[in-house]
């Protein structure tokens, strides 16, 4: 089964090897039948702490790596 790949925007990078990324999405209301948007933040891994505030980055699924992470930050290039 392939792995998720979402794109999103950093914003924390407080946390040691760690970054928040903002993910939005659209979707139609089923009832109201107009565009909404919806964001969810997710805790991802970023090995070189190279992620800043405000960067656009994508995340990978990947195994349990702590607590609350369960994504990996990659690269543009890995993502295509």
């Amino acid at each position: 089964m392939p792995k998720r790949i979402l794109q999103g925007t950093v914003v924390s990078d407080k946390n040691e090897k760690t970054v928040v990324v903002k993910v939005e999405r659209r979707f139609t209301h089923p009832v109201m039948k107009k565009v909404v948007r919806s964001t969810k933040k997710y805790k991802a891994h970023d090995e070189n702490n190279a992620c800043k505030v405000g960067d656009q980055v994508y995340i990978q699924e990947s195994k349990p790596i702590s607590r609350d992470k369960r994504w990996v930050v990659i690269t543009e290039a890995q993502a295509q």
